[in-house]
C-alpha cells in the first residue's frame, strides 16, 4: 500500500479475512461501496461510464420530475394533469439514460482457495465483487453475473434490484463456501468450468456496451481464455481484476515452514537465495506477459493484493485510472 495513501481506519471494518467468506461480509460491502460512491460519479473510470448515470438531461428513458413550462420546452412533454391541477404549464423532464449492465465473474476454483496474510484469494475475489455489485446497483444499474468453480458456473442475468445482487452474491457465498470441502481428486468429476469456459459462458448474458468485471488469479489464463477476452472486449468494457497472495509474489524470509493444503502438510525451505531471486523474477515475469497480453486487447488491469485493504486498492485504482 503506497505511503501517499492514508488508510482509513473504518474502511478496515469491511475488509474480509479467514479461509471463508460469510453472507454478512458481503452485504457489509455495501457500505464499503458507498466510500466509493462520490468518486465514481466524479471521475471517469478507465472508460467506464457504467458505474453511474449521466448528469445529462433530456428526452431518456427514466423519468426526472416535472417543473413549470419554459419557453422553448417541448409541448409533447408537458403533463396536462399536473397542469390542470395546479392551474400552470408543467413539463415533464427525463434523465438521459447511459446505464451499462455490470457483469461480474467471479472465480472461486481451487487455485483460489490459497493465501498466506489475511484472506484466501477466493475471499478477497468474492469481497470485490460484492464492492462492485453494490456500487452498480446504488447508481441504478442492472448487474448480473457469473460464479465458476472447477466443476460448474451460474449464471444471474443482469436486473435492476437489489433481489438480483443479493440473489449474486448468494451465489458467490455458496460457491466460496464449497472450495472448503474440495479435496484434490474433486476437480476431476463433472466438466471443467475454468476461466476460458466461464469466459465462454458470460455471452451469454452480455449484451454490447456492458461493463464487465473478471475477478480471477489468471492462472488458467490460457489461449482459449485471451480470445474470448479479446471478442468480449470488442464491444464492452472488461475490467481484468487480478488477485494475487503475498507469497506468489517473493518467498518468505530465509527459514523452514509449514505448510498444508487443509489435509496434508508439508514445509517450505527458503534459506537458497537463488531459490528466492528465481521465483521472484517467475511471478514478476508473469505479471509482464499479463500486462502486456491485455494492454494489446486493450482491457483494464486491476491488481489487488489479499494483504490490503480491497476498497482502498479500488480507490486507488479509480484514482489512477481518472
Amino acid at each position: 500500500m503506497s505511503s501517499r495513501h492514508r488508510i482509513d481506519p473504518e474502511h478496515a471494518r469491511y475488509q474480509a479475512t479467514g479461509a471463508a467468506v460469510t453472507l454478512q461480509q458481503l452485504l457489509m460491502q455495501r457500505y464499503a461501496a458507498k466510500t466509493l460512491e462520490y468518486l465514481a460519479h466524479n471521475r471517469s473510470i478507465a472508460g467506464i461510464s457504467g458505474l453511474h448515470l449521466s448528469k445529462m438531461r433530456g428526452r431518456g428513458i427514466d423519468f426526472e420530475e416535472f417543473r413549470p413550462y419554459q419557453p422553448g420546452d417541448d409541448i409533447r412533454l408537458i403533463d396536462w394533469r399536473v397542469t390542470a391541477r395546479t392551474s400552470r404549464p408543467f413539463t415533464k423532464v427525463f434523465r438521459e439514460e447511459r446505464e451499462r449492465p455490470v457483469i461480474i465473474a467471479v472465480d472461486q476454483t481451487r487455485n483460489m482457495y490459497f493465501g498466506s496474510r489475511v484472506a484466501f484469494k477466493s475471499v478477497i475475489a468474492a469481497q470485490a465483487a460484492a464492492v462492485f455489485c453494490w456500487l452498480a446497483i446504488d447508481n441504478g444499474d442492472r448487474v448480473g453475473g457469473l460464479v465458476f468453480s472447477d466443476r460448474e458456473a451460474r449464471l444471474v442475468r443482469p436486473k435492476r434490484s437489489r433481489r438480483s445482487a443479493l440473489h449474486l452474491l448468494n451465489q458467490v457465498y455458496e460457491f466460496n463456501q464449497a472450495l472448503g470441502g474440495v479435496t484434490s481428486g474433486d476437480s476431476e468429476a463433472g466438466e471443467s468450468t475454468g476461466l476460458s469456459s466461464a469466459l465462454g459462458q458470460i455471452r451469454k448474458i452480455l449484451r454490447p456496451g456492458s461493463t464487465l468485471y473478471v475477478i480471477s488469479d489468471f492462472v488458467t489464463l490460457d489461449e482459449r481464455a485471451v480470445n474470448f477476452l479479446n471478442q468480449l472486449s470488442q464491444h464492452n468494457n472488461v475490467v481484468c481484476c487480478l488477485v494475487y497472495d503475498a507469497l506468489e509474489e517473493s518467498l518468505p524470509t530465509p527459514g523452514l515452514y509449514s505448510i498444508t493444503d487443509g489435509r496434508r502438510k508439508g514445509a517450505l525451505n527458503t534459506f537458497n537465495r537463488r531459490a528466492r531471486i528465481r521465483y521472484r523474477e517467475q511471478f514478476a515475469e508473469r505479471m509482464r506477459l499479463i500486462e502486456s497480453e491485455l494492454d494489446r486487447l486493450q482491457v483494464a488491469l486491476l491488481k489487488i493484493r489479499t494483504s490490503d485493504l480491497v476498497v482502498e486498492q479500488i480507490r486507488q485504482w479509480i484514482a489512477q485510472n481518472s
